[in-house]
């Protein structure tokens, strides 16, 4: 599945990924390739993202953190998540 994060500074990540793991404000869930059409309201917390490999920028590198080659993890204070047609969109601040 695609996903992608947007802060309102910039675009943050854009990739083919397995799993992302977010901080919804019911408790944390996750979301697998064909997962229902689903929206979520997200709190401060971390998300975790799983692909088969990264690429990120200089400037993307410097707030996700690196679990292992095929783990990364963004801290976020909110936001907002939607999933449709196998891509992720989320609104991070």
């Amino acid at each position: 599945m695609l996903l992608e994060i947007v802060s309102p500074e910039a675009s943050l990540f854009k990739a083919e990924v397995t799993s992302v793991a977010v901080p919804g404000v019911d408790g944390s869930f996750q979301i697998l390739s064909n997962h229902a059409p689903i929206v979520s309201i997200l709190e401060k917390g971390i998300v975790s993202i799983s692909a088969p490999s990264f690429q990120l920028s200089k400037e993307a590198s410097a707030i996700f953190t690196k679990i292992n080659d095929q783990n990364y993890t963004l801290a976020i204070s909110s936001g907002t998540l939607e999933m449709k047609d196998n891509k992720v969109i989320i609104l991070a601040d």
